[in-house]
């Protein structure tokens, strides 16, 4: 989900503050911050669990009070170095391997065939958004089965992501076994290992697999994104439903901009591309495709 899907647990599940409460003052400062560096909605309603978010960064940086803190962010210039570590430290993962199934079910029986046909020696794929990268290797294991089956096609995967630190994840490849449960047998047999300690409960994702995903850092609100412009497969769920209208448009236009014509846009289940003029038609639920300009 990721830009990395911020905030969105109840302030309820913060627990009690500690200190001085974070000031009104203060609470509309950062969120105007985090709206405009992210495109991240910061309702009043988030007002607790932003509070509870700074105060990790709060105490690596020596403060004892969250209003402290945030006059070293506003007034003392603080900003240019603790940005990134603040988008971090406010953002939420939600994120799942096969999640929406049927989206990779219509990508592989309906959408590579269709790219494998068009002549493609290589299919590019960029996965926005990514999280800590269930879904870029999600991507990689339905990738891999449809080029491997006889046809002389390869292909790569982009992943990227605004948080550091769900990148590092990703990089890494390990997961809490939990996780892989929708991940079939077969599939865990040839892209799944056990983790070298048996007493860590986690796997990795096997290094063949993990070598087509490159993971780079990219905020989607810049004003250009340093990804190619023939993309043939987009896959962006589950971010826009916390942008505002005007954010979405953007983001979705520039999206579109990376697409090859003939390519292919996913969203979120319960996201939309209706009222933006794009250069898209919809295909299937939440499915789009680039038609020529």
């Amino acid at each position: 989900m990721s830009q990395a899907a911020m905030a969105v647990q109840s302030s309820a599940q913060m627990g009690p503050a500690l200190g001085e409460p974070l000031s009104l003052r203060n609470f509309g400062r950062l969120a105007e911050f985090i709206h405009a560096y992210s495109g991240i909605k910061m309702p009043a309603g988030k007002h607790t669990m932003l509070e509870g978010r700074l105060r990790r960064r709060m105490r690596a940086n020596g403060y004892s009070q969250v209003n402290d803190y945030c006059r070293f962010l506003f007034d003392e210039g603080g900003l240019e170095s603790e940005s990134v570590h603040l988008i971090d430290a406010v953002t939420t993962n939600k994120t799942d391997f096969f999640r929406e199934p049927i989206h990779f079910d219509h990508l592989r029986n309906t959408v590579l065939p269709k790219l494998a046909a068009s002549g493609r020696g290589r299919i590019k794929v960029w996965s926005a958004a990514c999280s800590t990268g269930a879904e870029p290797y999600t991507l990689a294991m339905v990738m891999d089965e449809f080029c491997g089956q006889g046809r002389n096609l390869d292909y790569s995967i982009l992943a990227t992501d605004i948080c550091t630190e769900v990148l590092k994840q990703a990089v890494a490849g390990r997961f809490p076994e939990p996780m892989i449960e929708p991940i079939s047998q077969e599939r865990r047999r040839r892209y799944v290992l056990a983790a070298r300690d048996p007493r860590a409960r986690e796997v990795r994702i096997a290094p063949a697999l993990r070598s087509k995903v490159s993971f780079a850092r990219l905020n989607l609100m810049d004003a250009t994104y340093p990804v190619d412009r023939d993309m043939d497969v987009v896959f962006c769920r589950n971010i826009l439903i916390y942008f505002d209208k005007p954010t979405q448009a953007k983001v979705l236009s520039s999206l579109c901009d990376h697409l090859r014509p003939g390519g292919f846009l996913f969203l979120g289940h319960s996201e939309s591309a209706a009222g933006v003029d794009l250069p898209v038609r919809q295909v299937a639920n939440t499915v789009f495709q680039k038609v020529a300009v």
